[in-house]
């Protein structure tokens, strides 16, 4: 007697799996993502004051957050999911950091943004999470660890699980320092973000050398320099910069021959280094470097 109930669980357990798995777009790839659009923009806005307020509150600057927010929307534009309501926020801590909370909310560090020289390496760094966006992979993520975490089924995922379930997943309300610390990314999903945002840099101008640069960077503070967060959630670069460096050589071969695309050192300068040196230490993150 119980043999139809089951084969009908089954059955519904096959169609929401097979309902959650969607082409991406930006990919063109199939995924497993049980998030909507519209939970993705609301846990957005639910999650990012807290990422705030842990790393220091935003960075006393307008001048610094307006460049960042015009340069990360123009990217925003260029990519596959224009219409969420992207927002483009600099912390005050001196912590390396940069990540994507979901439904476009964008984060980078007073600390990275010191390490950076020009505005290409500034667009690749945003381009970068863009494209973890674009690609959902915060979704898809959040959603294996609900499945991991046993807060809900495969099947039911979605349907059964509050807001408060899914921001405990983020790290919302947590003790521990206010990282993406549990949506750790693998290296295939940061090696697609590095060529989504290649992608974005180059339609709006930029010179795509300036995503390998920030690898560069990342790949010399992993080697002992200064602590940085940026790890906890973005694999060691090494391999980054090989298939990055490939990538460009394949589809951008003139990229480091070429004047047309941009880079902006001395606006960058300007606009973002020499303005930092005027403010006051950040408020987060600034006995955690030494």
């Amino acid at each position: 007697m119980m043999a139809k109930p089951i084969r009908t669980i089954w059955v519904l357990a096959a169609v929401l799996l097979l309902a959650a798995c969607n082409v991406n777009p930006a990919t063109g790839k199939r995924q497993f993502n049980t998030l909507s659009t519209s939970r993705e923009i609301e846990l957005g806005k639910k999650a990012a004051p807290d990422f705030v307020t842990k790393l220091g509150g935003e960075i006393d600057s307008q001048e610094i957050r307006d460049y960042t927010s015009e340069i990360g929307r123009r990217l925003a534009a260029a990519g596959e999911r224009p219409t969420l309501p992207w927002k483009f926020t600099v912390v005050d801590s001196q912590v390396l950091n940069a990540f994507a909370l979901p439904g476009g909310k964008v984060f980078i560090s007073r600390g990275l943004l010191e390490k950076l020289e020009d505005e290409a390496m500034l667009a690749g760094v945003l381009a970068h999470e863009i494209g973890h966006t674009t690609a959902q992979h915060i979704g898809q993520q959040m959603t294996q660890k609900m499945i991991l975490a046993g807060v809900a089924t495969a099947a039911g995922v979605a349907a059964s699980s509050s807001d408060s379930d899914w921001l405990r997943v983020l790290g919302v309300g947590t003790s521990v320092g206010g990282g993406l610390y549990l949506l750790k990314f693998g290296r295939g999903q940061e090696s697609q973000a590095d060529e989504l945002g290649i992608k974005y840099m180059t339609r709006e101008g930029y010179d795509p050398n300036g995503m390998i640069r920030v690898l560069q960077i990342l790949a010399c503070v992993a080697k002992g320099a200064p602590r940085s967060e940026i790890f906890s959630t973005h694999p060691a670069p090494a391999k980054r910069i090989e298939r990055a460096t490939s990538y460009v050589n394949k589809n951008f071969p003139d990229a480091g021959n070429s004047n047309q695309y941009v880079v902006n050192a001395v606006r960058f300068r300007q606009v973002v280094l020499d303005e930092l040196a005027k403010l006051p230490p950040p408020r987060h993150g600034a006995t955690e470097t030494k």
